[in-house]
């Protein structure tokens, strides 16, 4: 599991995660919430190893995660960040085959049946040729979440866990796309894959979220599972927003807001 003890991290006098204690356990789908500017990105770079905290620990299987080597970290997460540019003319193939590079020690025997089942997953098999940054900003982010599942396509040989770190990956989606994308990482926790994603839409974390974590001002104001925690009186205080929770056709709890 990934275990976060009393995690703060500061930049220039500037708190920006504070004092934040959370577990992660793989099988399961975790959503980070909250507003702006509460620290989401943040922790989740923390989880991710890209950054060490200021005070507090952040331990993968029981060690320090900055214990790992880097080559072994990678073979066992992935990260999608919100920023899906690059600044050369790859096509989106070679960003998907990018997720291939901590294996290229010990390569599979089907490398290219990896990349394009991966593609084939988000819908991205068609993009295959152009440049990503001609690419629209959902199509990118569907590119970005091929490379991610390329790269941890197989379960490790000696069993250990796998990890999928995304940073707001249905932001810039359009809705059957958004359901599309969360439906596939469900499905991988299935497989046993931890999946810890950053969220904005409180309606997608209930409908395929195991578990949320929600931050407020860079602190964590609770954590548990998704219906539990996300009821009208928290979503009120947090957001500050009016909102009414209702059962959707298929009894999902959904939100309104501005009522």
């Amino acid at each position: 599991m990934i275990s976060c003890i009393d995690a703060s991290f500061q930049v220039g006098g500037k708190s920006l995660l504070a004092g934040v204690t959370a577990c992660l356990t793989p099988g399961r789908v975790t959503a980070i919430l909250g507003p702006n500017g509460a620290g989401k990105s943040t922790f989740l770079s923390l989880l991710s190893g890209q950054r060490r905290p200021t005070t507090g620990r952040v331990l993968l299987d029981e060690q320090p995660i900055e214990h790992h080597k880097p080559a072994a970290l990678a073979l066992r997460r992935a990260v999608m960040p919100q920023e899906s540019s690059v600044a050369f003319d790859f096509n989106a193939q070679e960003i998907v085959t990018l997720g291939r590079l901590p294996h290229r020690l010990a390569p599979a025997a089907n490398e290219d049946q990896i990349i394009g089942a991966a593609m084939a997953l988000t819908d991205v098999a068609a993009l295959a040729p152009r440049i990503l940054n001609t690419l629209s900003g959902g199509e990118k982010a569907r590119v970005h979440l091929a490379r991610a599942l390329a790269q941890l396509w197989s379960p490790r040989p000696d069993g250990a866990h796998r990890w999928l770190l995304l940073d707001e990956p249905t932001a810039a989606l359009d809705v059957a796309h958004q359901h599309a994308s969360m439906r596939l990482v469900r499905d991988w926790a299935a497989q046993g894959v931890g999946v810890v994603a950053v969220l904005h839409d409180l309606n997608l974390a209930l409908r395929y979220a195991d578990e949320v974590i929600v931050l407020g001002q860079g602190r964590a104001v609770v954590q548990g599972p998704s219906a539990q925690v996300l009821q009208p009186a928290l979503v009120r205080e947090v957001w500050r927003t009016p909102c009414e929770l209702v059962a959707g056709q298929d009894g999902a709890p959904q939100y309104l807001f501005g009522v």
